[in-house]
């Protein structure tokens, strides 16, 4: 793996700038590498790891650059909880591990350079060099993944009765049709309430 100095360097070209989320992130994948044996995570180690985010900040950026995990691959996997977190997984060994930053964290960087008035510095300089205890905690974990939430799975693919688009991966539900059969139906018709985006008039012309 890179050092330090140059995965930030990587990270700010890739995210488009560097903050104190980066550098957390960074530091929060460098130590789930250690701790779960992965020297060569964008190389030789590329399939062992698979990567769950709590958080769409910045953070998630440099963990997946560190990891290499990517969504495209199905090796990162996001689950919204809107918290400073990640999971890590081995997949050889099966060990699991969950790192969350610590919330004392940004008073830790003001106590580090009160001299510094902007709080966005003092995190930068101060995230460089506190330790990853003082940073953050680590959690053991066993992480159960189905074979169709594996890199690399080959699953089926089914047609939506209702609105008649692709699904894959088993992200539908049986349905009984009204005229008894049954039928699969996209997670969006089984479930409208939940849809983050809502039919127009027309379909396919934009509004005015």
């Amino acid at each position: 793996m890179e050092d330090f100095d140059q995965l930030l360097v990587e990270a700010e070209a890739a995210h488009g700038h560097l903050c104190a989320g980066q550098i957390l992130g960074v530091r929060m994948a460098m130590l789930a590498c250690r701790r779960l044996g992965i020297a060569d995570p964008r190389g030789a180690d590329r399939k062992k790891l698979v990567c769950f985010v709590e958080i769409d900040r910045c953070a998630t950026d440099a963990i997946g650059l560190v990891t290499g995990c990517r969504l495209g691959r199905r090796a990162l996997k996001f689950r919204d909880w809107g918290k400073m977190a990640a999971t890590f997984v081995n997949l050889t060994s099966g060990s699991g591990l969950r790192v969350v930053a610590l919330e004392n964290s940004r008073e830790l960087a003001r106590a580090r350079f009160p001299e510094i008035d902007n709080a966005g510095m003092q995190q930068k300089l101060a995230y460089r060099e506190l330790s990853d205890a003082e940073l953050f905690r680590e959690q053991w974990v066993r992480v159960e993944l189905a074979p169709e939430e594996m890199p690399g799975y080959k699953g089926g693919r089914v047609t939506c009765t209702e609105c008649g688009e692709g699904v894959n991966f088993g992200r539908y539900e049986n349905r009984l049709q009204p005229d008894g059969t049954a039928g699969a139906l996209c997670r969006s018709c089984a479930h409208p309430e939940l849809r983050y985006w809502t039919p127009m008039p027309g379909d396919s012309t934009p509004p005015a």
